[in-house]
C-alpha cells in the first residue's frame, strides 16, 4: 500500500473513530423536553402530586427523598422504583420507609393513556420532587428532562451509595463529592430534612445509654418521649420539630439550638467544615431556597441515562 492509500485509511479511521465518539456522547437533559412529544406530561405529575400531598403532606416529603434516594444508586434512572425480592426497595435504608409510589404510578398510568411509551419513570419522579418543593417550600424550579428507565436494581448498592445516618460531615461531604455534589450542595440538599420523618431506630444511639452530648438536652428528653426503650413498634417523629410540614430554613435553626435529629444533621452545626454554611441558611431563608432549587437540578442530572441508553418503562415497577 503506497503512502496516499494509507494516508487515506488513517484518515477514514479518525472519521469513523469521530463519528463513534460524538453518536455515543451522551445526550443532555432540557428543559421542555416533552414540549412536542407530550405536551400535558408535567401537567399531568403535578396534577397527582397536588392530589396526593393535600391528603398527606408527608407523600410530597416522602416523593422528594425518593428521588434523591433514587438518584444517589445507579444515578436518576428509577431503579427505586423496581419491584423484586432483591430490589433497591429491599435495602436496609429503603426497605419500610420510602414513601410515594402510589403517586409515580398513578401519574404514569394517565401518562401512558395519553402518550404511551413517551414520558419515562425517570422523569416522573424528577417532576414529582419538583412538584412537591414547590408545595411545601414555594420553591419552583425548571426540570431539565429527557431521563430513560434503567433496567437493574439491587438491594447491595444502596448500602454503597447512600449516606448512613451516622457519617460525620468529612464523610458526608466526600459521599456527595463522589456524585459531582459541593460540600455546599450537600448542606444545602441536607435542607430536606425541614420536611418528612425517621423511625426511632435511626437516631435512638443518640439517646441511650446517655444523651449525645451535642443534643439539647430538653430535646433529647422528649425523644425519649416519643421513642420509648421498650418499645415493640419502630415509632417516627418528625425530622424538623420546628415547621415540620414546611421546606424552609427552620432545618438550619433547629441545628444552631443542637436539634437536629440524625447524626448526620447535627454534625453540620457542630463541625467546622460546614458550621459556617449551616449559620448562611439559617439567615436567609429565600437565598437557601434558590440553592436548593439549583442543587436539586443538579442532582437530578447524576449519571443518567439518555438518548437509545435505558428504556421507557410502560409501568414504573417493572421493567419491560
Amino acid at each position: 500500500m503506497g503512502c496516499s492509500s494509507i494516508m487515506v485509511a488513517m484518515m477514514l479511521s479518525c472519521f469513523l473513530i469521530l463519528v463513534s465518539t460524538v453518536s455515543s456522547a451522551p445526550t443532555p437533559l432540557t428543559v421542555g423536553f416533552y414540549r412536542h412529544s407530550c405536551p400535558p406530561a408535567e401537567a399531568i405529575v403535578q396534577k397527582y402530586v397536588d392530589k396526593f400531598a393535600s391528603r398527606n403532606p408527608g407523600l410530597a416529603a416522602g416523593l422528594i427523598r425518593l428521588h434523591f434516594h433514587d438518584c444517589f444508586v445507579r444515578g436518576c434512572d428509577a431503579s427505586v422504583l423496581l419491584d423484586g425480592p432483591n430490589s433497591e426497595k429491599q435495602s436496609i435504608p429503603n426497605k419500610g420507609s420510602l414513601r410515594g409510589f402510589e403517586v409515580i404510578d398513578a401519574a404514569k398510568a394517565e401518562l401512558e393513556l395519553r402518550c404511551p411509551k413517551t414520558v419515562s419513570c425517570a422523569d416522573v419522579l424528577a417532576f414529582a420532587a419538583r412538584d412537591s418543593t414547590a408545595k411545601l417550600g414555594n420553591i419552583y424550579y425548571p426540570v431539565p428532562a429527557g431521563r430513560r428507565d434503567g433496567r437493574v436494581s439491587s438491594a447491595d448498592e444502596p448500602l454503597l451509595s447512600l449516606p448512613p445516618p451516622f457519617f460525620n460531615a468529612t464523610s458526608l461531604r466526600d459521599n456527595f463529592a463522589a456524585k459531582g455534589l459541593s460540600l455546599d450542595e450537600m448542606v444545602t440538599l441536607s435542607g430536606a430534612h425541614s420536611v418528612g420523618i425517621s423511625h426511632c431506630s435511626s437516631f435512638s444511639a443518640r439517646l441511650r445509654p446517655a444523651a449525645d452530648p451535642t443534643m439539647d438536652p430538653g430535646y433529647a428528653a422528649w425523644l425519649r418521649g416519643k421513642c420509648p426503650a421498650n418499645s415493640t413498634v419502630d415509632r417516627t417523629v418528625d425530622l424538623d420539630p420546628i415547621t415540620p410540614n414546611c421546606l424552609d430554613n427552620k432545618y438550619y435553626v433547629g441545628l444552631r439550638a443542637n436539634r437536629g435529629l440524625l447524626t448526620t444533621d447535627q454534625v453540620l452545626q457542630s463541625s467546622p467544615l460546614t458550621a459556617g454554611l449551616v449559620a448562611e441558611n439559617a439567615r436567609n431563608n429565600g437565598a437557601w431556597g434558590k440553592k436548593f432549587a439549583a442543587a436539586m437540578v443538579k442532582m437530578g442530572g447524576i449519571e443518567v441515562l439518555t438518548g437509545k441508553n435505558g428504556e421507557i418503562r410502560n409501568k414504573c415497577r417493572f421493567v419491560n
